[in-house]
């Protein structure tokens, strides 16, 4: 039985939302007896059901909901150990509660100091002990639905041959399941297809197996061990948008992305795992948003003026238009400041060199101090670009670099980015080779990918527009 994500989802949310209201409940009931008094209420009820309360009662539910949000918890409701929820619950009640009292519980005038304490008390205790009770009751019932093999993922092996069924052996040969579903393979032609229990597809039809047979990972088993190869299916997978997994290969590049909780079962590289933890790629995300939204209106002066400055220069458009390849492989349009004159490729891409003849006047300014790349906030702001990731390159380069590099498709992980460690650290390439050797500081960025990490490519990015190092 395949599980609905959103109905688990809403169960999670559910639980969190009635968890806060009733500790809330109780909250004011105790309240009651050291401050309603004082503030001329005759009985609970009317304290409870007075307008102030009430108020409460509806927000502060949401504001938990909110934070549990931030803290990264809902990210992923399929696939939950017990060690993360007790630590995601723990962490995430201690910072919601000392917000709450400091903004609406110390307020309050009690008859006595000590008050506090054990309102403080009753907040904490009651919070953790009934949201984690209630988490672990959804979660629990889940995991004993998967072990029991009652419930599980769709699960398709990409390869045919030896080792995709014995993967497909050991999995099913497991005390408790993992969850894989295994509901065919893939033929992709090198291996000796052996497989005679379950469908085998071929690798021109994987599109339309996902989507009508509603795979949820993917999993990459070829019989081969040569890494150019599985770096070759990878990429005819990434855009897809299924967590992806492969079997190790001895001394590979993606051997490092192996996770410990793995060592029950068949080792297995998450290609599509990111390092940034769940909390911090939402509070990314909804920075981001922000960031650009602020961007676009306090810059709109700056924009105007920029605007004004490429038409004067030059006779053509204001902005330049280019298709790159985004999150997962998914091609869009990036926009940036023109230039250059227009038509300066003439059709054939060409990448900019310095002193470029087909640079503007305006243009070499705008490269100076990368004002250039400032309409990419409305990519952001379409959720198409990040501030900081690897930047994102034109389909006909990549293909060239992927000859050369193979692992360049794992900078496709994350969201392209205005700015990235490749280019504070290396700066503009204008080969092919240079975007080789730059893209070993994105692969750098990508293992140690955090907020910490986002701000300080930000500050070393501002450093470079204002000293005009951007070329």
């Amino acid at each position: 039985m395949k599980i609905s994500q959103r109905k688990q989802l809403i169960k999670y949310l559910s639980g969190d939302y009635i968890a806060a209201n009733v500790i809330w409940l109780l909250t004011n009931i105790y309240r009651y007896d050291y401050i309603a008094s004082s503030l001329g209420f005759d009985n609970l009820a009317s304290y409870l059901f007075s307008e102030k309360i009430l108020a409460e009662q509806v927000f502060i539910p949401l504001f938990w909901l909110l934070l549990y949000y931030f803290s990264g918890y809902y990210n992923n409701p399929m696939k939950k150990s017990r060690l993360f929820e007790l630590n995601k619950t723990l962490v995430s009640v201690e910072i919601g509660v000392l917000i709450v009292f400091f903004a609406i519980v110390i307020n309050d005038l009690p008859r006595d100091y000590k008050v506090y304490y054990k309102l403080l008390g009753i907040l904490f205790l009651g919070q953790f002990l009934f949201t984690y009770a209630i988490r672990a009751l959804i979660t629990q019932k889940l995991t004993k639905k998967i072990h029991n093999r009652k419930a599980g993922f769709s699960t398709l092996i990409v390869g045919a041959g030896e080792r995709a069924q014995k993967l497909a052996a050991e999995l099913d040969s497991q005390p408790q399941s993992l969850g894989y579903l295994i509901t065919g393979f893939i033929d992709i032609g090198k291996d000796t297809c052996i497989i005679k229990d379950k469908p085998v597809g071929k690798w021109d039809d994987i599109g339309k197996i996902i989507r009508e047979q509603g795979i949820e990972e993917i999993i990459v088993a070829p019989d081969s061990t040569n890494e150019k190869e599985l770096f070759e299916l990878l990429n005819g997978l990434y855009h897809y948008n299924l967590p992806i997994k492969a079997i190790t290969l001895e001394n590979s590049v993606l051997a490092r992305k192996v996770k410990m909780s793995a060592i029950y079962g068949t080792p297995m590289i998450e290609v599509t795992r990111d390092n940034m933890s769940e909390g911090e790629k939402n509070i990314k995300k909804a920075l981001d948003r922000i960031i650009a939204a602020g961007a676009l209106i306090l810059l709109s002066p700056l924009f105007a003026w920029i605007a004004w400055k490429i038409k004067k220069d030059s006779p053509g458009s204001i902005f330049y238009v280019q298709e790159r390849l985004g999150y997962r492989g998914k091609p869009f349009s990036m926009i940036k400041f023109r230039t250059m004159k227009m038509d300066a490729e003439n059709g054939n891409p060409q990448l900019s060199c310095e002193n470029d003849s087909r640079v503007t006047n305006i243009g070499k300014i705008l490269r100076k101090y990368r004002l250039d790349e400032l309409p990419q906030f409305w990519n952001i702001l379409k959720g198409e670009m990040s501030l900081v990731g690897p930047r994102p390159e034109r389909k006909f380069y990549v293909d060239q670099v992927i000859c050369k590099a193979p692992y360049f498709y794992q900078t496709l992980s994350v969201k392209p980015g205005i700015t990235s460690w490749g280019m504070v650290k290396y700066g503009y390439a204008n080969t092919v080779d240079k975007m080789i050797e730059r893209l070993q500081y994105d692969l750098i960025y990508l293992e140690n990918r955090s907020l910490g990490i986002d701000i300080k490519i930000l500050i070393y990015t501002i450093r470079t527009i204002l000293t005009g190092k951007g070329m």
